[in-house]
């Protein structure tokens, strides 16, 4: 047990460590291309992150694991929206761009609605077991090119606008700012973040698990608490440091970003590998996905126009922390 505890301290280190590699290297590239830092948190950092949530997933869908796969996706996404938009928002309140929540935390909601759909066949279509299909699998990696398509044309857009700023013969004082980080030194940052986010996210889970087995718990609840929140690290802990270094996009960016990706692409990907059963994932589970996702674009956009305050953060923490209480208390 106590190898495991120092284990946990490591891969902890290690993800913060990447993290803050991650953070500098994306924005260092966002600057030099004139890509905004929404735009590099919506696939750089939000792949790179997600990347213990696809291994864990295809290899339990390789292994038959379906319950695994699916709840490191479901837990994660709740994890995702709940603790981390809400630490970050305690950390400092995030102010959302427009256009994020007129379009990318809507695509959340709705992936979450297909996912819930896709859980209830035995009530929309009369079949004899909820499951994800590989024709669903293949749906799923379609509307995560389309989504990719997308994020290419914002890029673009970007870009343009920068070229335009461009022609503007700049202040004196800007002079006086740093020098753009170079584009090898970014890429190598960036490689170095996530070799350190993935790595330290497995010792983490790894160790984790280890701990709760060893505390008597089951395996399901490891599957959709443990390992959904020592997966989902990487992105809690490039979002805290993004909105601590004052850059709310890359933060904001990296969390939608990683849950459109943990639905289109690691279940499209796990089920066209093999068919996918929900077994004990059920619709509470889902129902607490899309609800946060509903949640975040409330706060956002009704409450306090397009910001996060600190108390709408604690309370989006208070209700991971009461569904985590009923996972265990209904195990």
């Amino acid at each position: 047990m106590l190898l495991d505890i120092l284990m946990l301290a490591v891969g902890l280190a290690m993800i913060l460590f990447g993290a803050n590699w991650l953070t500098d290297g994306g924005s260092g590239v966002a600057k030099r291309f004139g890509l905004s830092e929404l735009v590099i948190g919506l696939t750089i950092v939000a792949f790179g992150t997600s990347a213990p949530e696809l291994v864990i997933s295809v290899m339990s869908a390789i292994k038959g694991s379906a319950g695994l796969a699916i709840g490191n996706v479901v837990g994660s996404n709740t994890f995702n929206v709940l603790m981390i938009i809400g630490v970050v928002a305690m950390a400092r309140p995030i102010k959302v761009e427009k256009g994020i929540m007129t379009n990318e935390i809507p695509l959340v909601v709705l992936a979450s609605i297909a996912l819930l759909a896709c859980a209830n066949g035995h009530m929309l279509d009369g079949a004899s077991v909820d499951i994800v299909t590989r024709v669903d699998g293949i749906l799923l990696l379609l509307f995560f090119a389309i989504f990719m398509r997308y994020t290419f044309s914002i890029a673009k857009d970007s870009t343009a606008a920068q070229n335009t700023a461009m022609e503007v013969p700049p202040a004196k004082e800007d002079n006086k700012s740093a020098a753009p980080m170079s584009v090898w030194k970014a890429c190598a940052m960036i490689a170095a973040g996530l070799a350190g986010l993935v790595w330290g996210g497995d010792i983490f889970v790894d160790s984790a698990s280890s701990l709760a087995r060893s505390m008597g718990v089951s395996d399901a609840i490891i599957g959709l608490t443990i390992v959904a929140a020592g997966t989902s690290l990487p992105e809690l802990a490039t979002s805290v440091v993004a909105a601590i270094k004052g850059r709310p996009g890359l933060a904001v960016g990296n969390v939608i970003g990683s849950c459109l990706f943990n639905i289109f692409f690691v279940l499209g990907v796990s089920a066209v590998i093999r068919p996918l059963p929900f077994g004990t994932i059920d619709n509470t589970d889902l129902l607490v996905m899309t609800g946060a996702a509903l949640l975040f674009w409330l706060f956002g956009w009704v409450i306090k126009h397009r910001t996060i305050t600190r108390i709408e953060g604690a309370m989006l923490v208070a209700c991971y922390i009461a569904y985590t209480a009923y996972l265990i208390a209904n195990a």
